[in-house]
């Protein structure tokens, strides 16, 4: 039989789908193929509207190995496993004579424990565990919400807390969910055989695609066990949020409650020596962090230093003595010895590697109104460990709409553990960069429009200026506006001001959920919408009711972050210029993503409008300039504003 083409594979793939096939879709397919036949690895931009998803599905699938796709949002996951693997399985099957298997693989505390929900959870004043349904109050919230996830577990049949609709609080789901490290095993559990997480593992052993999260990606990478099945290949997608995520996962941290959990729950496990000296070392350390001040520890200094060895020490020993003791008078006493272990493990495994100090871990400490001090270690860099653990013995292909910034893909394949373009060497793995382009005709559907004759803004207080030109670009559109603010302070500041000035309805984020409020937003084109991160990456409004996007300013990240400042640090230190390679390439990504607010349809017509002069007189400017799409260059104020004006005007006279 001869093999299907993989045209003919994705024309039948992009029809069932209710598609249009797409000049860079055929071109990032093929790319896909040969990375996949060759063994090696690609870096391939493709905008949006290019249909991506099905740009590497469809080969992954013809080529018949495993693959497992990595994202990083939760809303591609669902799209990838309910429409687009369903149909173009569906689609494919007459041609390649097989229905590939697909599956969801999540960490663990992704899913509903059976044995924490029929158990109960730990208790930390006691010893044993509570009915935690008994001790909240039925009608609490948290109450209601257990009451519904008991409910639930009697009809769900994945257990995935991302089918529960509507969801639940992060305390009520930790009531009935493990991590891995406080799982008691499938074969020591009583509920092992139902084990909704197991249940997930052995689906994806069997399947041909594993779809799953950059966060399990980078435990299967860090953490040495293997938590994702064999696979020849790995696809990437949403690419730029890889090492973020990765790093995420690497940094640790450590706060006096978190200390003093461990201390209960171990308390009654071991003899009162053992556990008298972990409350000494977590006194000690309480103390020490009440005086704590936030920012970067260059040296660990010499009172958290005792702290942290005596809490390293007194831990070590604590996990010593659980192991050694057993006492049948506690309730469901595995359970309560694997919580205990994973509480104290965690405490000195954070403790440790800060005493060890690497060269290449950043400390610091963090202040929170609420919640008091914390202290967090992460690496300064993940590309070693990216590059050593990510493009070893499998073909990677990474996508995303924004991997080229300030015009190349270097900067990007840098993070991630690879030498420049071209490169090779015997420890360097090689690679391909591939820009596929989109369907949009960028200069035709947009304005980058710089207000340039704006003052360059300043790191306190609200700016004139830009409030007052903002007001003149929102009622020049009708509204329609997207706000994206570099802090939450610059967006609730601005929602404040333009609700006394303006008749449009003004969404702030976090007044209500992120759904809820782009659902609100896409609804009614008078209506506007401020907000901070999520916004910037995570807005998807075709048509009228988003035709003009606002960046109140460049978002370089803070002068006091420091992670971010010792990374610079770092860079200059090896001769580099930190503020390009860390400052300059962190906005460049987010503000290509934030531009790609604006179109997303090829209808949709509009204004992303940057309110930091900085981009137009600034020496960086043209490597930002040059990441964003190739929208039509403005700095006239009225050119934009007539504009905005005709774009309202012809989405009114369409009745929108």
């Amino acid at each position: 039989m001869t093999k299907p083409s993989l045209p003919d594979l994705l024309h039948a793939a992009v029809s069932a789908v209710g598609g249009t096939e797409r000049p860079g879709q055929v071109t990032m397919a093929e790319a896909v193929a040969e990375a996949i036949d060759d063994n090696s690895h690609r870096l391939i931009q493709a905008g949006t509207g290019t249909g991506k998803s099905l740009g590497y599905l469809v080969p992954a699938l013809a080529h018949g190995e495993r693959v497992v796709v990595a994202t990083a949002t939760l809303a591609l996951q669902r799209q990838l496993v309910e429409r687009d693997l369903p149909r173009t399985v569906e689609a494919l099957h007459p041609q390649l004579r097989r229905r590939p298997q697909f599956a969801m693989l999540k960490g663990r505390s992704n899913y509903l424990c059976l044995h924490r929900l029929h158990e109960g959870a730990p208790q930390d004043e006691e010893e044993g565990l509570f009915d935690q349904f008994e001790a909240a109050a039925p009608t609490s919230k948290l109450g209601q919400d257990l009451l519904r996830l008991r409910d639930w577990a009697d009809e769900t049949e994945t257990g995935d807390r991302d089918d529960l609709t509507p969801g639940v609080s992060d305390k009520a789901w930790s009531q009935i969910s493990v991590s891995s490290r406080e799982c008691l095993g499938a074969t020591k559990c009583v509920y092992g055989a139902e084990c909704f997480a197991e249940a997930a593992r052995e689906r994806a052993k069997l399947a041909d695609v594993v779809v799953t999260n950059h966060a399990l990606l980078a435990i299967d990478a860090i953490e040495g066990a293997p938590v994702l099945p064999q696979h020849e290949v790995l696809i990437v997608d949403e690419a730029h949020e890889l090492v973020s995520r990765v790093t995420g996962v690497a940094t640790g941290e450590l706060t006096p409650g978190q200390v003093n959990r461990a201390v209960k729950r171990s308390a009654k496990l071991v003899d009162e020596k053992t556990a008298d000296s972990l409350q000494t070392a977590s006194e000690s350390f309480e103390r020490v962090m009440e005086l704590a001040l936030p920012g970067r520890l260059e040296e660990v200094p010499e009172d958290l230093g005792y702290a942290l060895m005596a809490l390293r020490d007194a831990a070590r020993n604590v996990i010593s003595a659980i192991g050694a003791t057993r006492d049948k008078s506690v309730h469901d006493e595995d359970a309560v010895r694997k919580q205990a272990l994973a509480a104290v493990e965690s405490v000195h495994g954070v403790a440790e590697r800060i005493v060890n100090r690497s060269e290449y871990d950043v400390v610091w400490y963090e202040r929170h109104d609420r919640f008091g001090a914390t202290l967090r270690v992460a690496p300064l860099s993940v590309s070693g460990l990216l590059r050593e653990k990510l493009f070893e013995d499998r073909s990677v292909v990474l996508t995303s709409a924004t991997l080229k910034l300030g015009g190349d893909f270097n900067g990007v394949a840098a993070s991630l553990g690879l030498s420049a373009e071209g490169v090779e060497g015997d420890d360097v793995p090689a690679w391909k960069g591939l820009d596929v382009g989109s369907p949009f005709d960028y200069p035709k559907q947009g304005i980058l429009y710089v207000a340039k004759h704006l003052a360059t803004p300043g790191r306190e207080g609200t700016r004139g200026d830009m409030m007052d030109e903002l007001a003149e670009l929102i009622e020049a559109a009708g509204g329609r506006t997207l706000g994206l603010f570099s802090s939450m302070r610059g967006a609730k500041a601005a929602a404040e001001e333009l609700r006394g000035r303006l008749d449009n309805p003004i969404l702030l984020q976090g007044e209500e959920t992120l759904g809820e409020l782009i659902k609100a937003f896409a609804a009614d084109p008078k209506t506007c919408l401020f907000g901070t991160l999520s916004l910037w990456q995570g807005v998807d409004v075709p048509g009228p009711s988003c035709q003009l996007v606002v960046m109140d300013r460049i978002p370089f990240p803070r002068p006091d972050d420091p992670l971010m400042s010792a990374r610079q640090k770092s860079v200059e230190e090896h001769g580099g210029n930190g503020f390009m390679a860390v400052a300059a390439t962190h906005a460049a990504l987010l503000m290509a993503q934030g531009a790609g607010r604006l179109v997303r349809a090829t209808g949709d017509r509009g204004v992303v409008a940057v309110l930091d002069p900085r981009l137009a007189t600034a020496r960086y400017g043209s490597f930002l300039r040059a990441t964003l799409p190739d929208f039509w260059y403005t700095t006239d104020r009225n050119q934009a504003r007539r504009s905005l004006s005709a774009i309202d005007a012809a989405a009114q006279a369409d009745g929108k």
